[in-house]
């Protein structure tokens, strides 16, 4: 396994009122607790937040569509995952329900839906919510917006056409990459950060249906706790570029339909179109408009489905570097939870740089969005060291962050001692 990949993906690729069953509330920061003894030594930082120790937290787990345990093709499975789920005394499950431009539930006839089993006539994400809810357990749907995976033939291409996709710097579209990654000479100095296809958000009909889509979710399943929003930026190159300045590296978004919005919106003119060659007119007002489309979509999904379910709180797994993210990737997570854009973020803190781990999770603890930030650590990393697991849930913890994610359930449940580990992790030491 690649490890620079997964920087760039929440997987190798949040709670309203109103429901009948007890739910732990959201929680507020906590304080400082002592050290699990058995855990590998890191060095702590520091917690930086004041709150009531008897306040709950929260433990998320990301739980795939397309892995080894894939719950949502079979109902059987629900239980199973139920049992870890308690075991590692989760409060939250975020069950990847849309992925590669497919519904893994039962969608309308405009969503394209994953082929299931003929003999299979049970509604399992249906399942799935009302039996999480018996035990007191929160469902997100987690929804991969703008990556369509590796689905040439996925039906929003043909529905919406070339135009869809994303286009690079040099007028290529990512369609044409040979095996989803950068063509020659490029891929001398470049790789991309998750190869696969990446729809546009500066075509408002990507917009239009991305949003009827989750819409279409939610009033199926009006009971989900929340909306999970990943893959929810621009596709990114290794190594990372400032934006379009300078005129180095390599970035996206310049297809043609999505520059003459741009020329129409702003009245500047094209920032290519007669520049010399890898250089960006204007680079700072395109880099802030293209920003802008993935914003505006952050806030149409979460205006549109919270329509449908009041309360319903709207997350997103995001990449843990804040300023790459915004410079590079068009994610401007840390504005999304400025504005309320998204009620939590999930920066997905995967390393094996444990130094690395506690720098990141120091800057976000010193932010005044501290108390909606539930880092996502990278457990699966971990599967044959669970001691290491275990080392960095103690530094996040000791942070004062009001939740924590694993990812993912699959690693997790491969991997007796990592269970074992992280189950006896308390969530509310």
């Amino acid at each position: 396994m690649v490890v620079a990949a997964p920087l760039l993906a929440c997987s190798v690729d949040d709670f309203p009122e109103g429901n009948s069953f007890d739910h732990p509330p959201v929680p507020t920061p906590r304080g400082a607790v002592e050290t699990d003894p058995q855990s590998e030594s890191l060095e702590q930082p520091s917690s930086i937040h004041e709150a009531d120790a008897s306040e709950p937290r929260a433990r998320g787990l990301w739980v795939l569509a397309e892995g080894s345990v894939r719950v949502l093709d079979d109902p059987s499975r629900i239980e199973d995952l139920l049992i870890r789920a308690e075991k590692l005394q989760a409060t939250d499950l975020f069950v990847q329900a849309y992925r590669g431009g497919r519904a893994f539930y039962e969608s309308a006839d405009f969503v394209e839906e994953k082929s299931r089993p003929a003999a299979q006539d049970v509604d399992v994400l249906g399942s799935l919510l009302a039996a999480a809810h018996e035990r007191g357990l929160r469902v997100h749907a987690w929804v991969n917006v703008l990556s369509l995976s590796t689905r040439r033939d996925a039906q929003l291409i043909r529905d919406l056409g070339r135009d869809a996709i994303m286009v690079d710097r040099m007028g290529r579209s990512v369609l044409d990459y040979p095996n989803f990654d950068l063509p020659e000479p490029d891929r001398r100095f470049y790789r991309m950060g998750t190869p696969g296809l990446y729809l546009d958000p500066a075509i408002p009909a990507v917009r239009r249906a991305l949003v009827t889509t989750f819409r279409d979710l939610l009033t199926r399943y009006p009971e989900l706790d929340g909306l999970h929003l990943d893959y929810i930026r621009h596709p990114g190159v290794l190594p990372f570029s400032p934006g379009s300045r300078f005129g180095v590296g390599l970035d996206f978004g310049y297809g043609e339909k999505s520059r003459a919005r741009y020329r129409l919106e702003t009245g500047l003119p094209d920032p290519i179109d007669g520049a010399k060659p890898g250089m960006v007119r204007g680079a700072t007002q395109w880099d802030d408009w293209r920003r802008v489309q993935v914003t505006r979509l952050v806030e149409e999904i979460g205006r549109e489905t919270r329509a449908i379910r009041p309360g319903l709180l709207i997350s997103a797994a995001v990449i843990p570097y804040a300023d790459r993210a915004y410079l590079s990737l068009a994610q401007d997570w840390r504005g999304w939870l400025e504005s309320g854009a998204i009620d939590l973020a999930m920066p997905m803190v995967y390393t094996l740089d444990d130094r690395l781990l506690r720098y990141q999770l120091e800057t976000f603890a010193g932010w005044p969005e501290a108390d909606r930030i539930w880092p996502g650590l990278g457990t699966w990393l971990f599967t044959d060291r669970p001691g290491r697991a275990t080392s960095q849930l103690d530094v996040l913890q000791r942070a004062g962050f009001p939740g924590e994610m694993f990812f993912s359930d699959d690693a997790i449940s491969e991997s007796d001692g990592l269970l074992e580990a992280l189950s006896g992790v308390p969530v509310n030491p």
